[in-house]
């Protein structure tokens, strides 16, 4: 699994013209499955996502987690994460989680970062979405299940 954290000011998301989430502060997440991926590490992913601390404390050191500022979530579904890109010009998709699994775990971990007390507004799995996103920093951290020691 992995997740592209964004810290933003604020972001909207639009399905068809029409505003389908939007948070004013907190995170973007880009979320991705490949296979292999289940629920226990949906679930460790979205408890990581929620203590990380990287919005700034009163001496402008990244020591607040998003619980602390207050902040939302915007979660954005993209199998594009999984891109492998290491021969010809065109990438491959292979590495990305097929669709039944991976749409029933990006649920699980919204329901997860929602269980964590945090307002979760998302995207539609499968859509073509605008995302507009207003950076913080900017901020941007990788997270990647098979790196991340729990």
């Amino acid at each position: 699994m992995r997740v592209i954290i964004q810290r933003v000011k604020e972001s909207k998301v639009e399905i068809n013209n029409q505003v389908h989430g939007a948070i004013d502060y907190g995170y973007v997440l880009l979320v991705g499955f490949t296979e292999g991926d289940n629920e226990v590490i949906a679930q460790k992913m979205a408890k990581k996502v929620v203590e990380l601390r990287i919005f700034e404390d009163e001496q402008g050191k990244m020591n607040k987690s998003l619980k602390d500022v207050g902040g939302k979530i915007l979660s954005i579904s993209q199998f594009t994460l999984y891109a492998n890109c290491t021969e010809g010009r065109r990438p491959s998709f292979v590495n990305a989680m097929r669709l039944e699994g991976a749409s029933r775990l990006y649920d699980l971990f919204n329901q997860e970062l929602s269980n964590l007390e945090v307002k979760v507004e998302t995207g539609i799995f499968q859509s073509d979405m605008q995302v507009h996103i207003l950076n913080d920093g900017p901020v941007t951290i990788i997270l990647d299940s098979k790196e991340l020691k729990y």
